[in-house]
C-alpha cells in the first residue's frame, strides 16, 4: 500500500520542477537551449508561413488548430486503409475496412485512442509509427496549446506592445498566442524529451524496441493444436512512453500493458503509471507561473489533489476490501504478477487522466471500482488530460463563479472580468452536450436487438455499453470490454461521441475567454467573489458533484451499484 504513497510524492517532486519550465517554454523566455532548439524550429516556422511572436485572435488560433487536425485525419486515415501496400510491414498486416480505420483514426486524432482492433495483429510497424506515434505526439500538445491560449485570454491576453493594461477595443480580439509557436515549442522542447527519457528506461526494462519481425516460437505444450506462435515485437518502446506520457493510452498490442512484454517488470509498471500523471500535474503547475497568479494555481492543484485522492481511496478500497473483493472470480484479468492494488491504483489514475491504458482488464474490476472509473471520467478534470483537463477544469470553474456570485448576491466575474449571459449560454451547450451524447446512444444501443453485441446481458452488459461511451466522451479510450465492438455501429456511433467530447471541450472554453478578455477590467476589492480559498474550491467541488450525479444517477444505479449488489448476494449465499 506504499505505492499510491510514493506515486504522489514523485508527480509533486516532479511536476514541480517540470511545471515551472513548461510555464517558461510556452511564455517563450530565453532559456540557455533557445540556440539548439532555434535550429530545430525556425526551418518549421518557415515551412508554416508563420513568425512565433505574430499572435492569433481566438478564431485564428481555433481554426489553425481544426485545420492542422484536419490534415493531419486525413493523412492518417489513408494509411491505415493502404497499409498493406506501404513499407515497414513485415508481419503482412491487411489493409483496414473503412469505418474501422475512420474509428481509430478519429481516436487518436482525438487524443483518445479508443481501440476497437487489436494492435499486433491489425496494424503495421509503419501504421503504428506514424498513424499512431505520430498522433499521440502531437494531439496532446494541441490540447496543451488550447489550453494556454484559453489561460491568456482569461488575464486579458498577450499584451501588444504600448496597449495599457486592462482589455481590449471592442472591434478587436485578444492575443491569445501563436497556434503553431504553441504546438512547435512545446512539442520540441517539452514532449519529445521526456519521451526519449521514458523509452530508454522502458528499453532497459525489457520492453521490445526493433524493426525487425518477431520471432517463432514452439508452445509448451505438445498436445496443443498450435504447432508454432509468432511472437510480436516491433518499436513498443516508444510508443509506450508517449501513450503513457500524452494521456493517450492505448497499445502496442490488444490487452495493453497487461502483456509482459509492453510491461515486464514492476519497475516499469511503476514508470508507466508515473507517466500517465507526470505532464497533467506538470499542467497544474505550470499555471501559477504562467498566469501570475500563483494563489489561482494552488487553488486548481488543491482541488484536483482532493478529488484524485478520494478517487484513488475509493478505487483501492473497492478492488481489496470491499465485499465483492471476496469474490475470486474477479482475478480472472488480472495480472497476478502485480496484485490488485497496482491494478486498482492504475485504474483509478488513468481514468482521472484521459488516459486510458490498462494493465488489467478494467471488465474484471470489482462493480464499484468500475463506478468509480466511470465518475472519473464523467468529471473529466481530475488532472484531465493533457490540456484538454485544464479546460474542463475552467469550465467548472466558470460555472462556480456563476452561481457562488448568484448565491451570495456578488456580481459574477473572474479576474475583475464579468461572467455575463453569453457566456453562461456556451456553457450549457457543454453541460448538456455530454448526457445528450452519452445517454443517447446508450440508450439507442440498448433499445435496438443485437446492436449492442455485450457478453453480458444484466446490469452489467448496461455498464459494458455505458462505459464504452463515456470512454469515448471524455477522450479516455478505456473499455469494460465484453463488446462485440468491431461493427460498424460501434466504429460509427463512438466516432461522433469522440468528436463531440473533444473538439467543443477545447474550443468553447477559448471563445469564452476572449469574450472575457475584450471586457473592461473592473479593480478587484471587498464585493469581489474569492475564487482563490479553500472555500471556492470545496463549492467547486460540490457543484462537480452534482452535476454528475443529477445527470448520470439513474444509469449509474442500474448500472454499477446494481452489479455490486447482486454479486454480493450471491457471495452472501
Amino acid at each position: 500500500m506504499s505505492e499510491p504513497f510514493l506515486l504522489l510524492a514523485l508527480l509533486v517532486a516532479l511536476g514541480w520542477p517540470l511545471g515551472r519550465y513548461l510555464a517558461a517554454v510556452m511564455r517563450a523566455e530565453p532559456m540557455r537551449g533557445d540556440r539548439f532548439f532555434g535550429w530545430l524550429e525556425r526551418p518549421l516556422y518557415a515551412a508554416l508561413g508563420t513568425r512565433p511572436e505574430t499572435g492569433m485572435g481566438w478564431r485564428a488560433y481555433a481554426a489553425a488548430f481544426l485545420a492542422s487536425n484536419l490534415l493531419l485525419g486525413t493523412v492518417v486515415w489513408i494509411i491505415f486503409m493502404t497499409q498493406a501496400w506501404l513499407p515497414l510491414n513485415p508481419d503482412a498486416i491487411p489493409n483496414m475496412r473503412w469505418d474501422l480505420a475512420l474509428h481509430t483514426m478519429v481516436s487518436f486524432l482525438t487524443n483518445t485512442n479508443q481501440q476497437h482492433y487489436s494492435g499486433q495483429a491489425q496494424l503495421s510497424y509503419l501504421a503504428q509509427m506514424t498513424g499512431v506515434v505520430g498522433l499521440q505526439v502531437v494531439t496532446p500538445v494541441m490540447g496543451l496549446a488550447l489550453a494556454a491560449a484559453t489561460l491568456r485570454g482569461l488575464c486579458g491576453g498577450r499584451q501588444a506592445p504600448g496597449r495599457p493594461p486592462g482589455g481590449v477595443p471592442a472591434d478587436a480580439h485578444a492575443d491569445v498566442g501563436n497556434y503553431w509557436a504553441d504546438v512547435i515549442r512545446a512539442t520540441l522542447r517539452f514532449v519529445l524529451p521526456l519521451c526519449l527519457a521514458w523509452s530508454a528506461l522502458l528499453t532497459w526494462q525489457g520492453v521490445p524496441a526493433t524493426l525487425a519481425g518477431g520471432p517463432l516460437a514452439t508452445p509448451i505444450d505438445a498436445a496443443a493444436t498450435l504447432k508454432e506462435q509468432k511472437i510480436p515485437l516491433g518499436p513498443v518502446a516508444p510508443l509506450v512512453a508517449i501513450k503513457q506520457l500524452g494521456s493517450n493510452g492505448g497499445g502496442w498490442y490488444g490487452p495493453n500493458s497487461a502483456v509482459p512484454l509492453e510491461n515486464p517488470t514492476p519497475l516499469s509498471d511503476f514508470l508507466e503509471v508515473l507517466a500517465i500523471g507526470l505532464i497533467p500535474v506538470s499542467i497544474v503547475f505550470m499555471i501559477g507561473p504562467f498566469t501570475g497568479r500563483r494563489r489561482f494555481g494552488a487553488m486548481v492543484f488543491g482541488t484536483m489533489l482532493l478529488m484524485s485522492v478520494i478517487s484513488t481511496g475509493l478505487a483501492l478500497w473497492s478492488e481489496g476490501h470491499s465485499a465483492s473483493a471476496a469474490d475470486l472470480a474477479l482475478m480472472e484479468g488480472k495480472e497476478v504478477r502485480l496484485g490488485t492494488d497496482a491494478s486498482a491504483l492504475w485504474a483509478a489514475l488513468t481514468t482521472q487522466v484521459n488516459n486510458g491504458s490498462v494493465n488489467a482488464m478494467l471488465d474484471s474490476t470489482a462493480p464499484l471500482t468500475g463506478l468509480v472509473a466511470m465518475v472519473n471520467m464523467l468529471i473529466n478534470a481530475i488532472w484531465g488530460g493533457v490540456g484538454c483537463g485544464l479546460q474542463q477544469f475552467i469550465v467548472y470553474l466558470l460555472l462556480a463563479v456563476f452561481l457562488a456570485g448568484l448565491m451570495t448576491g456578488r456580481t459574477p466575474e473572474l479576474f475583475g472580468r464579468k461572467i455575463e449571459g453569453p457566456e453562461v449560454k456556451l456553457l450549457a451547450v457543454l453541460i448538456l452536450l455530454q448526457p445528450l451524447v452519452i445517454l443517447g446512444f446508450t440508450a439507442a444501443a440498448l433499445a435496438i436487438p443485437g446492436l449492442a453485441g455485450t457478453s453480458s446481458p444484466g446490469f452489467h452488459g448496461l455498464s459494458q455499453v455505458f462505459y464504452e461511451y463515456v470512454s469515448a466522451f471524455a477522450n479516455n479510450g478505456s473499455g469494460f470490454e465484453g463488446l462485440g465492438d468491431g461493427t460498424v455501429w460501434w466504429n460509427l456511433s463512438c466516432t461522433v461521441a469522440l468528436i463531440a467530447g473533444r473538439y467543443p471541450a477545447l474550443v468553447i472554453p477559448l471563445a469564452i475567454a476572449a469574450r472575457l478578455a475584450a471586457k473592461r477590467r473592473a479593480p478587484e476589492g471587498p464585493g469581489t467573489l474569492a475564487i482563490e480559498t479553500p472555500t471556492f474550491a470545496l463549492t467547486l467541488i460540490g457543484i462537480v458533484i452534482i452535476l454528475t450525479l443529477l445527470q448520470f444517477m439513474p444509469v449509474l444505479v442500474l448500472g454499477p451499484v446494481a452489479d455490486h449488489l447482486a454479486l454480493g448476494s450471491l457471495i452472501a449465499r
